[in-house]
């Protein structure tokens, strides 16, 4: 009974002395010099592991003391990377993300870590192709935020077929089984559209919005890379939407 008393100890002794070791690695502080407005920025998704030569140099969070908050996700992103351009860091991670809701808030809340990677990988920073092998069809993640606009819907067309109904927010996956280009479209007051050369085995990110117009707003489209739509697809999941 003694000896297992001491083995016990032991192992909490470990495990103990290995959390204080984690903890001072985070949230240990070293320098860095601020980096230049052009210098790209890694994003990594809330389910994405941080590369282990990754070094925490901060947290922060959208609010007065932390960086700007707002129901346009591009200009949330935008200020993370303005704060982690200050700290002298190259990669932030999406920790916590709250979509916009009706009567709750109108803005993305969240919370971001602040990384210095100090051999980044270039084409971490470029449009890298997801694919999944051996399928005979292409994949298309379509989403939406809320925020403005949020009470407007619209409907999603390709081929003159209705793909689905666009909402606050809103994520669905397709299957597009017929390869070559294709143009997808939404009208409200004003017809918009993109056009994506779909390929059998790869994934694309549709990122569907609405912008003001004069009477209904009109319809936002964009085909994003595949890194900036993975890491904004998972917020949907992890909210449950």
């Amino acid at each position: 009974m003694i000896r297992f008393l001491s083995i016990l100890t032991a192992f909490l002794l470990i495990s103990v002395s290995y959390s204080f070791a984690q903890s001072v690695q985070k949230n240990s502080k070293t320098e860095h010099h601020p980096l230049n407005a052009i210098k790209g920025i890694v994003i990594y998704g809330e389910h994405e592991k941080m590369p282990l030569n990754a070094e925490f140099i901060k947290e922060i969070k959208t609010g007065k003391k932390g960086f700007k908050s707002s129901d346009n996700y591009e200009i949330v992103i935008r200020e993370a990377k303005i704060e982690a351009r200050k700290s002298g860091g190259n990669a932030i991670k999406i920790v916590e993300h709250i979509l916009p809701a009706a009567f709750v808030s109108p803005n993305h809340r969240m919370t971001v870590d602040i990384f210095r990677i100090s051999e980044i990988d270039e084409t971490e920073l470029k449009q890298v192709e997801e694919t999944v092998p051996g399928i005979d069809y292409a994949i298309l993640n379509i989403y939406r935020y809320g925020g403005s606009g949020f009470i407007k819907n619209y409907f999603l067309i390709m081929d003159d077929s209705t793909i689905c109904k666009i909402s606050s927010n809103f994520s669905k996956t397709i299957q597009i089984k017929k390869e070559g280009i294709q143009t997808i479209w939404a009208q409200t007051e004003v017809r918009s559209q993109v056009t994506v050369d779909f390929k059998f085995g790869n994934v694309y990110y549709l990122r569907c919005g609405i912008s003001m117009g004069t009477l209904a707003g009109i319809p936002k489209l964009e085909i994003v890379d595949s890194r900036t739509g993975k890491s904004e697809f998972a917020s949907f999941i992890s909210n449950g939407y």
